[in-house]
């Protein structure tokens, strides 16, 4: 494999890395980790969603002239995949039993998995999309982390078996959708990339803008704007200092 592959893997292993400290940090830690969780979620939001409008999405329009198309469609299917399991899991009662905690467990892994790809997609247009690609991306997985263990332990399953769970499906699938999927990305043409890294923009941002945020939202916490603000800054100076 070539320098690209042991770079983009490097970054997935990282986020796998981070969400396991999510987890472990609600395990030993829950108290803590209930307080500065929405810090996380909110500065991991500026950070893709800054990232998405400065940088990915005029390199996606650039690569093909279809990318708005393909950059709705990324936004639109995150929407119908959220909204699914928000209507099949998220109203369900406290009490649920152990099916309403491997329902979002399937979801989320498929979310890493995809992870992974995106991880692919943007390292082969270029290390520097790669790399703030994974500035946002690897901190939004220390709040998925601690979601989904809490989500199995509600659920009934035990602490251990919630952590090994939430390993499996929150950290181990983001290394391997990288693993698998960039052997194949890495070998294509420039206008089916722009199509890919713009599908991967509209997924950026429903993540950072309507998954991230309104969950902060709901969990307000006093310097949670100065956390935006700061991740907004982080990726404007970035990208800026690139240009």
């Amino acid at each position: 494999m070539d320098k690209g592959f042991w770079i983009t893997f490097g970054a997935s292993v990282l986020a796998g890395v981070v969400t396991t400290g999510g987890i472990l940090a609600i395990r030993r830690f829950e108290t803590w980790a209930r307080q500065n969780t929405t810090y996380f979620a909110c500065f991991a939001a500026g950070v893709l969603v800054a990232v998405s409008f400065m940088h990915i999405v005029p390199k996606s329009f650039a690569m093909n002239a279809r990318a708005p198309a393909y950059l709705f469609a990324g936004y639109l299917l995150m929407h119908v995949f959220n909204r699914f399991l928000t209507a099949y899991v998220c109203d369900k009662p406290q009490t649920a039993d152990y099916a309403l905690g491997l329902v979002p467990l399937v979801g989320i892994g498929v979310h890493s998995f995809l992870d992974g790809v995106i991880y692919s997609i943007s390292f082969s247009v270029s290390m520097f999309t790669g790399a703030l690609v994974a500035l946002g991306m690897v901190l939004h997985e220390f709040p998925e982390g601690i979601v989904t263990y809490a989500l199995l332990v509600r659920s009934g399953f035990t602490e251990r078996r919630s952590f090994v769970l939430a390993f499996l499906a929150a950290a181990v699938t983001t290394p391997l959708g990288a693993l698998v999927s960039y052997p194949f990305i890495s070998r294509i043409g420039q206008p089916l990339l722009g199509s890919l890294l713009a599908l991967s923009a509209g997924a950026l941002i429903y993540v950072g803008a309507t998954h991230l945020l309104p969950r902060a939202e709901r969990e307000p916490r006093r310097f949670s704007l100065v956390a935006l603000a700061a991740g907004v800054l982080v990726a404007l100076g970035v990208v800026l200092s690139k240009g």
